[in-house]
């Protein structure tokens, strides 16, 4: 089993409501990332429905001529509907207890298994985009490596791109994105 995962975090975006957008800055970004992976085997580019990560998506599909498939179980983790003032510390408290949820939450578990089930899908020998959101992205890495969490998620940059290489012995994770 070889299976080789592009992970994307998409571009600087205006917000983080289901339909902000990239900014200018972020329109960019995803060109620079599609030029940048258009020098792998890709195969697949599968996005979250989010209108940012999609913009982002359809910048790499565009330049690699690959339809973009939409994947709802790549949406970022919903946290809660309440807004707190001490965020930073709740996220933090959910990478310590993986099994935390507050108000219409949803548990670090909880938001890997989808994504990880996702991964469990594509098919041996693949090379394959997922375009996500920060959260979701580095509770996907933590799926194959339990000591990554919330300092790792406070690194992912917009954009930000990472390799999981998934064989018989395990799985190698490697940042890729080197621009800042």
């Amino acid at each position: 089993m070889d299976k080789v995962i592009y992970l994307v975090n998409h571009g600087e975006a205006e917000g983080f409501t289901a339909q902000d957008s990239l900014t200018a800055e972020g329109i960019l970004h995803g060109s620079e990332l599609a030029q940048f992976l258009e020098h792998y085997p890709i195969e697949r580019v599968i996005t979250s429905p989010l209108m940012r990560a999609r913009q982002t998506a359809n910048e790499i599909g565009d330049k690699l001529g690959i339809h973009i498939e939409e994947d709802s179980r790549l949406a970022e983790r919903q946290m809660s509907s309440q807004v707190f003032d001490d965020w930073l510390v709740k996220v933090e408290d959910t990478f310590l207890d993986l099994n935390l949820s507050y108000e219409d939450g949803e548990t670090s578990n909880d938001a890997m298994q989808r994504v990880c089930d996702v991964v469990d899908e594509l098919p041996d020998n693949s090379h394959t985009v997922l375009v996500t959101h920060s959260l979701l992205l580095v509770l996907l890495m933590r799926c194959f490596n339990d000591r990554i969490g919330f300092e790792e998620w406070q690194a992912i940059k917009h954009p930000d791109v990472y390799e999981i290489r998934l064989t018989d012995t395990g799985a190698q994770i490697t940042r890729l994105w080197e621009n800042e």
